[in-house]
């Protein structure tokens, strides 16, 4: 049963919200850029510019409101901290509870084509025995949950959170998915909450080596090649992560202000993570990557969405996940930027299911949307029995 202190929420934005936005856009103070350098020193200018066009003149916000509101969404409070969700009641009498976790540079937008096909899979052309009522919280610090404001909120804590929420809505036992921080929060929800988390489902997943001092021992040459995959990646496109482990306040100034620069740091890693081959219209266009950037700038959260890095990784921090014995499912997916062989998985982790999917990467709910429905769907349909609507 609801508890009375959730309270239903509607996204609306202001005339004045968009006028500011409009003549930030129009005022930006472009930086200079080598001439054929592309994308090789960071975000491309022309790209860019015609972005920030788009989101300037052409970008409907009624319809970017429409888009959220089609589907019910509250706002609580828990443990001082404001949480936003999306919650939405299947119409199937056997569907099973579902928290979908996103992650960094991500939210909520992730996951508005398959929030239908999970809750009402008839309607799409599915099952009705694959329904789940579906529930998408927005991580503290991230969009509509607003900022945190208190050292040390962190993935734990934001696991503990969203259990007290699915307890709060009425969820003695549940399933968990999510990818990058939200499969740090779904891992963390299986391994602690394992009373009430009948199985989990990764789009993104980790594992040490089974011998720290020989970790290419053993591998077959596609895994080595992945391995070598990830080592160029932490090369060539992880500086973010140094930066927002340790002086993420420097870098908000910067990026809460300008709305170009915002949209410069996050499409930068939705091109470089995403199933695109370096044209980033094959995977997302213009209004589907402004839904998720227009979310931190109108909330402005991307300060405190980066310091969940800090309080994650940051100094004298990074402890390992713990291992999880509730059964566990892994969606592999070809352009995701942080993977592991499976045997080491399986050394940590309850690996029931490892599909290995033709197409997509960091953010498949938004790139290939009817492939991580269908995957999703799959893993938790052996799972479904004792977990209660």
């Amino acid at each position: 049963m609801a508890s009375d202190n959730i309270v239903p929420f509607r996204v609306s934005v202001s005339d004045a919200a968009v006028a500011d936005l409009r003549d930030r856009l129009a005022r930006t103070r472009w930086p200079d850029q080598l001439p054929d350098s592309g994308w090789d020193y960071g975000t491309d200018a022309a790209y860019l510019r015609n972005l920030c066009d788009h989101w300037a003149a052409r970008f409907d916000w009624c319809r970017f409101e429409g888009r959220f509101n089609r589907f019910p969404q509250f706002t609580t409070e828990i443990g001082g901290q404001r949480v936003h969700f999306f919650h939405v009641r299947s119409p199937e009498p056997d569907a099973r509870p579902l928290i979908l976790s996103h992650g960094w540079p991500g939210s909520v937008a992730e996951f508005l084509d398959v929030i239908g096909p999970l809750s009402n899979p008839a309607a799409y052309g599915g099952e009705p025995r694959d329904a789940f009522h579906v529930v998408v919280p927005s991580l503290p610090g991230f969009g509509f949950s607003g900022p945190t404001h208190e050292r040390g909120y962190d993935c734990r804590r934001i696991a503990a959170t969203f259990d007290r929420l699915m307890q709060r809505l009425g969820y003695g036992r549940y399933f968990a998915q999510g990818g990058d921080k939200g499969a740090r929060i779904s891992i963390l929800l299986g391994a602690e909450f394992a009373e009430r988390v009948a199985a989990i489902h990764l789009n993104l997943i980790s594992a040490p080596p089974l011998d720290p001092d020989k970790p290419r021992a053993g591998l077959t040459t596609g895994e080595l090649a992945e391995l070598d995959r990830m080592t160029s990646f932490g090369q060539a496109e992880a500086a973010y992560q140094q930066i927002q482990r340790t002086k993420p306040q420097s870098l908000a100034y910067g990026l809460n202000d300008s709305p170009a620069g915002l949209a410069a740091w996050i499409v930068e890693k939705f091109r470089a993570w995403s199933d695109c081959g370096g044209e980033i219209a094959r995977s997302f266009d213009y209004d589907r990557l402004l839904e998720n950037i227009s979310l931190y700038w109108l909330t402005g959260t991307i300060g405190s969405s980066m310091r969940l890095y800090y309080e994650d990784h940051g100094p004298g921090r990074g402890e390992a996940l713990p291992p999880v014995k509730v059964p566990v499912g892994h969606a592999h997916f070809p352009a995701e930027i942080y993977t592991c062989p499976r045997r080491w998985a399986e050394a940590k982790f309850n690996i029931a299911r490892w599909t290995i999917m033709p197409r997509g990467g960091h953010f498949p709910a938004m790139e290939v949307p009817k492939l991580f429905t269908e995957d999703v769907r799959a893993f938790f349909r052996d799972y479904r029995s004792g977990t209660g609507a």
